[in-house]
């Protein structure tokens, strides 16, 4: 299939986007991206610092009401995640999208020898929190005519091998979720893709990959305008529940294109 347009500057215009792990990364990057697209973006991490230098980032650069919420995914409950959302519908007054970004990897380790504490906080942060989330925030996205849900996924030709332990095993069973949840919204207006972009320059693939030249490898924001053209209009064109961003240039990234695969 061939890519889709790039997204037009106001591609989010009128829609509010949250974002979760956005204190670094893609989550970051991806921010920058959808306020510039005109999303109120509302930022969701564990690190108020960050979140609070980010926010008076967006400001400076003009974006429309950016709202933070912080949050540590690692503890929170269920109950947690149904008073962000009631807090969004009060003072943001509707959701269009969620981004699902927050990911923790300690680093490679047999699932033999691996802390007991990182199994349960690699499954919770990776696959349980944004089964949470999502869940709580169905009923303001069902409000919307068109609404969208992205969960970053990982290639599977690596995250199945030995090492990758609780991190692996949870973004397995991450695609089981976006199946499951794609054919249970299919015909409702939100739409819930498994996103998968290729190698890209964050702390936690340094975690895995530490002997490698991290200058190789492509920068997040190489794959935040086919994110942005996800939760914008343009999305409704892509049907199919997973996707995989094509890698772009390493030293240069350029904007890039979509590639689907059906369920």
């Amino acid at each position: 299939m061939p890519a889709i347009p790039l997204p037009a500057a106001d591609a989010l215009a009128d829609r509010t986007i949250l974002i979760t792990g956005v204190n670094g990364g893609l989550g970051e990057t991806l921010t920058h991206a959808c306020a510039k697209a005109g999303a109120q973006v509302i930022l969701v991490g564990r690190r108020l610092p960050k979140l609070t230098r980010l926010y008076d980032a967006l400001v400076v650069e003009g974006a429309r009401d950016p709202a933070l919420y912080p949050m540590d995914l690692t503890g929170a409950a269920p109950d947690d995640y149904e008073t962000l959302a009631t807090s969004i519908g009060n003072e943001c007054g509707r959701l269009d999208g969620i981004v699902h970004c927050a990911a923790e990897f300690k680093g490679l380790a047999s699932l033999e020898n691996m802390p007991l504490e990182d199994w349960f906080t690699g499954l919770h942060v990776n696959l349980t929190a944004p089964f949470l989330l999502t869940r709580a925030c169905l009923g303001l996205l069902r409000q919307r005519q068109d609404a969208s849900v992205l969960f970053l996924l990982d290639d599977p030709d690596r995250t199945t091998r030995a090492f990758w332990n609780s991190y692996g095993v949870a973004k397995q069973a991450l695609r089981g979720l976006v199946s499951t949840l794609h054919a249970e919204l299919e015909r409702s207006p939100v739409r819930v893709y498994g996103v998968q972009p290729g190698p890209m320059r964050t702390v936690l693939r340094s975690r895995a990959y530490f002997a490698e030249d991290p200058s190789q490898i492509p920068h997040p924001s190489a794959y935040a305008p086919a994110c942005v053209a996800l939760l914008g209009p343009q999305g409704k064109a892509i049907p199919e529940a997973f996707v995989t961003l094509q890698p772009g240039i390493a030293k240069a990234p350029r904007p890039l294109g979509l590639t689907t695969i059906s369920r």
